[in-house]
């Protein structure tokens, strides 16, 4: 078992407009996240299940070949090794969760991202 205090779990700053905490069990990431607006995530896939949850803010996902806007209370699901990318068209907080784990955050290789 493991307790986590979410104010003990320290915010990483990945770029100007995107800053995370997250936390990794053995077979799952979770993740709050942080975008300012006109943040863009690039194009990128991942072996992992994504979920995605918007507490706050608008944030412009495109998905394979779909595009859709989340809004709060809004969650979507995004298959493994499926490319996606997203652009924060509002200051946007949500939650991420992600199996099996974001190896690439944990050691740091997630270079797509940090350009």
């Amino acid at each position: 078992m493991n307790h986590y205090k979410l104010n003990e779990i320290p915010v990483e700053q990945v770029t100007d407009l995107f800053s995370r905490r997250f936390f990794t069990g053995e077979q799952a990431t979770f993740a709050f996240i942080y975008m300012k607006k006109g943040c863009v995530v690039p194009l990128h896939h991942h072996d992992s299940e994504q979920f995605s949850y918007c507490m706050s803010g608008v944030l412009q996902f495109r998905i394979g070949d779909k595009e859709l806007i989340l809004r709060p209370g809004e969650l979507v699901r995004i298959p493994s090794n499926v490319p996606h990318e997203a652009v924060s068209l509002e200051d946007f907080s949500g939650i991420d969760i992600f199996s099996p784990i974001r190896k690439d955050w944990v050691d740091g290789s997630d270079d797509y991202l940090r350009k």
